[in-house]
């Protein structure tokens, strides 16, 4: 896919994702959820990233939401299909993607581009980033996973403030909250979340992907969390990651993780 609406940097086995539609605020319209589809997609399975990051172009907004003019007069069954398939194609995706992957918010983030943040493994925030669930101000409910992942991060009580009054919060809110990870002025932003993702980087990424599937299913109503990990724990075993891992420990050497 040729992107329009996004563009991809690479460097020490770090990829940076960043939605590139400054003059929408970095909404997210029908090509943007495909391409970021793809590009998550394509990165994943290219085994030298180690890791994503993913930020909004500009000082203002990650994402100042969903493009309203897209679907503002689409039927019931429309509706249906525009939240089902988004979920599929992006937020599930991303949520479940074995390579980590880190919002860096840089400015709003709203309705759907707080939804894509809460997606990701991880968040971290700019001083001025804002945050919020618009949706019921127009009428609507968060439609890409926002009243499931709000709740899982801040508690139920917060997250049903936040849907209800339509509020946004600010960074330190955010923070207080548990919503991000850290706050920092803009500048730092990217430094900051470049910083975290080479420590993951050096880790095993075998290891990252059972950890990442095994918190996962412990927010799942249908499975046992504590299986999951039991599993995972065990299929580590099995790979060339932990024999390395284990010998480098005992030899007080450096793993050289092999990525299988």
């Amino acid at each position: 896919m040729d992107y329009e609406n996004i563009y991809i940097e690479e460097e020490n086995n770090i990829a940076t994702i960043t939605i590139n539609r400054p003059k929408k605020l970095n909404a997210l319209n029908r090509r943007t959820i495909d391409e970021l589809h793809t590009a998550f997609k394509e990165l994943d399975e290219d085994k030298e990233t180690k890791a994503i990051i993913i930020t909004g172009s500009g000082e203002k907004a990650f994402v100042a939401g969903a493009d309203i003019s897209e679907f503002a007069h689409f039927s019931v069954e429309e509706a249906w299909q525009l939240a089902a398939e988004g979920q599929k194609l992006l937020f599930d995706l991303v949520e479940n993607l074995p390579t980590p992957v880190i919002a860096a918010v840089n400015g709003f983030a709203l309705g759907g581009g707080l939804e894509l943040a809460m997606s990701c493994h991880f968040r971290i925030a700019s001083e001025n980033a804002k945050m919020g669930l618009p949706e019921v101000s127009l009428g609507v409910i968060p439609g890409y996973g926002g009243t499931q992942r709000l709740p899982q991060l801040i508690g139920k009580g917060r997250a049903m403030e936040m849907i209800m009054t339509a509020g946004m919060v600010d960074a330190e809110k955010a923070l207080d909250f548990g919503l991000v990870n850290y706050v920092v002025p803009q500048e730092e932003l990217l430094p900051l979340c470049n910083k975290i993702v080479s420590r993951i980087s050096n880790n095993s990424s075998v290891a990252i992907k059972y950890a990442i599937n095994a918190v996962n299913a412990g927010f799942k109503y249908d499975v046992n969390g504590y299986a999951a990990e039991i599993d995972a724990f065990g299929n580590c075993f099995g790979t060339n990651d932990f024999k390395e891992g284990t010998s480098a420990f005992l030899e007080k050497r450096k793993a050289d993780f092999p990525g299988s």
